[in-house]
Formats: structure tokens, sequence, C-alpha cells
């Protein structure tokens, strides 16, 4: 669970500072030869900053949580 509450803390924070994630990929790919041609797509995963903050909170809680009840756990 502790897992869980870290990401959902980064990703909440990734929305609030950045508003989303932008990645490449790889569209086409064509060979001629000895020639490779590729055509590159960039795409964007939007997250609205109140799923950012409420990520971030639920984050928060989770970790929070799993810290209280294993108070002897260190990792």
């Amino acid at each position: 669970m502790k897992l869980i509450g870290v990401l959902l803390i980064i990703i909440g924070a990734i929305g609030i500072m950045w508003g989303g994630v932008t990645f490449v990929k790889d569209r086409d790919t064509a060979k001629i030869g000895p020639v490779d041609i590729a055509v590159e797509q960039k795409e964007r995963v939007n997250i609205p900053p109140i799923i950012g903050v409420i990520a971030l909170i639920a984050g928060g809680i989770i970790v929070g949580a799993n810290s209280r009840r294993n108070p002897n756990l260190t990792t």
C-alpha cells in the first residue's frame, strides 16, 4: 500500500506542477534499402490540477496510515 501512496504523491505533484506528461511515440517506420525512416509523434496526457491535488492528498493519507499501522517498518 505504501508504494501506491508514493505513486499517487508523484502523480499528484506532476499534475500540479506541469499539468500532465508528454511522451514520444513511434508512429510509422519504413525501411528503404539501407535507409530507415521513422515518424515520431508527441502525445500529451493532461492531468487537471484538481485531480493532482486529490491524488497528492490521497497518497499522503495512504503513506501516513501505513506508517502509523507499522511503526517498526523502516522501508
